[in-house]
């Protein structure tokens, strides 16, 4: 019983993906601008959009935007036919990259899915969500697994080793300048510490050539092994000055001052 339901559920997810990531040709008939998008013609996207007078510039936004019965827009078309400088001219017109069909898949799981390597990279440059999932919870490194795209999966693996590393020395920058996080617990060398380790880090993402998803976790983790000790203060009970007293005390030994 158990393998017929595992058997039934694998060919239901392969449905659902052959539903989002099937052809869109049958559009490219009446849509314009799909059909430049499919050809590769940037110059007749561009015209489409900024020519005042090409016929089709009025309904521009609309044949961007016009999706099919799976919630699939032609950026999804352009993905599949690996149009990367299509996807660079398309973005400049304000696209949403982010964008989900009903089931939750993006632009990024579609180019996962069909292999286009350089539009994943565009799209991840353009600051697509690597991190977002379908209805069945897979990110799109888990599509490229599904479908055995190798350097795909390789890809994806790095960039999100990358992103993690950008999203960490963030939230540290966030919380070191947030005064109702750090009042009364960290001190100027504190946040010197922080400061300092976080330019150092941005710098090194900013500079280093072609490091690999080792390089980003060893950075990680060196960052996060500077800052444990300054982590730590902040987790510690707040402390408080009591009836003039010299010293400080924390919030449980107020409990036998009181």
């Amino acid at each position: 019983m158990e393998l017929v339901e595992e058997k039934e559920s694998a060919a239901s997810m392969e449905a659902s993906l052959q539903e989002d990531f099937g052809p869109q040709e049958e559009q490219a008939t009446f849509n314009p601008l799909l059909r430049a998008a499919l050809t590769g013609d940037t110059e007749r996207v561009q015209q489409i959009f900024d020519d005042p007078e090409d016929p089709d510039r009025e309904k521009a936004t609309e044949l961007l935007t016009e999706k099919d019965i799976v919630g699939r827009d032609l950026l999804y078309a352009t993905c599949m036919a690996g149009k990367s400088d299509v996807i660079r001219t398309l973005a400049k017109y304000g696209v949403d990259l982010k964008d989900k069909t009903a089931r939750g898949y993006t632009l990024l799981h579609c180019a996962a899915a069909w292999g286009q390597l350089e539009t994943l990279k565009t799209l991840v440059e353009l600051e697509a969500d690597i991190y977002a999932t379908t209805f069945r919870g897979e990110k799109a490194r888990d599509i490229a697994y599904r479908y055995e795209q190798a350097e795909c999966v390789e890809f994806l693996d790095w960039a999100e080793a990358k992103q993690n590393l950008r999203m960490f020395i963030a939230q540290i920058q966030a919380t070191i300048t947030d005064p109702e996080k750090v009042q009364g617990k960290l001190n100027k060398e504190d946040k010197s510490i922080s400061h300092k380790a976080c330019q150092a880090k941005t710098d090194w993402l900013e500079n280093t050539k072609e490091p690999t998803v080792q390089d980003f976790l060893d950075q990680k983790q060196q960052l996060e092994g500077i800052m444990l000790p300054i982590f730590t203060k902040m987790a510690a009970p707040r402390e408080y000055f009591l009836f003039g007293r010299s010293r400080f005390v924390n919030v449980f030994q107020m409990c036998y001052l009181l």
